[in-house]
Formats: C-alpha cells, structure tokens, sequence
C-alpha cells in the first residue's frame, strides 16, 4: 500500500553580521579558482574591499578610525553579489545531501519532503546536512567560534 503521507522537513539559516565576517583572502582565492576571475576584474575587487575604513559619528562626538579587514560593504551593489559569490559552495554541500535550498542574501533555506515510511532516514539526511554547512560555516569565518 502506498504512503499517502509525507514529512517536510525545513531549515532557516540566518548568519548573523554575514557580510561583515566575508574574509578577503578567501572570496578572492575563490572568485580565482571557482569563477575563473583574474587580471584587472581581481585588482578592481581587491582595490574595492582594501583600505576601508569604519568610524561613527555621535552626538557630537566621533569614534576611532577602525581599519577593516573583513568583509563587504553593505547597501552596495557589489556587496550583496559578492556574498553570494563567497557562499556558493554552500548550494553544493545541500544538493549532495538532495536537499533543495532556497538564499537571499544572508538567509538560506533547506528543506525536503519525504514519505512517511521513510522520515528516519530523510531527517538523518537532513542532520548529516545541517552539520556539514556548520562545518563549512566555521571554515569559512562565518561562524563564531566561541
């Protein structure tokens, strides 16, 4: 007799201050290998996220200067892209997991649907899956370590 039920299982990964932790050294080497940059498009990329600078105003008061070493500038047009760029491998690790997963920026869903039969073995898929992005989240500097 046929399941006539099924399980979905849905996960909502939200990375907070993602583009703020986006590693320079590691989106380049990645646009290089991954994407196939190089030349001028590369020294244009770096030349966008090198010597930036935060400082806040208050009142009447400012902040230091802080150098920043990490990540892309949001409210760009370029930042979001690159982000994307950046996390790509992540749609690699949840389709061989035979997840489906959705991104928005810095909002990634997964899910799956199953047959009831077999809802042990899809949510041990899902687990395996949900490890393994944290384990590449914590490769990639996007994860906190604490």
């Amino acid at each position: 007799m046929p399941d006539i039920f099924c399980a979905t299982l849905f996960g909502l990964l939200d990375l907070s201050a993602a583009f703020e932790c986006v590693d320079h050294d590691i989106l380049i080497h990645r646009l290089q290998r991954s994407f196939g940059f190089g030349g001028t498009v590369i020294a244009w990329i770096q030349s966008f996220l090198c010597d930036r600078i935060r400082q806040v105003s208050y009142a009447d008061g400012l902040s230091a200067i802080i150098q920043l070493v990490f990540g892309v500038p949001q409210g760009s047009v370029l930042g979001p892209l690159l982000f994307l760029l950046y996390t790509a491998e992540l749609f690699y690790i949840i389709a061989q997991a035979e997840l489906i997963g959705h991104c928005y920026a810095d909002d990634t869903q997964l899910y799956t649907s199953a047959p009831a039969s077999s809802v042990s073995a899809t949510v041990q898929q899902f687990v395996a899956c949900v490890e393994a992005i944290d384990a590449w989240m914590g490769s990639n500097r996007l994860k906190d370590e604490r």
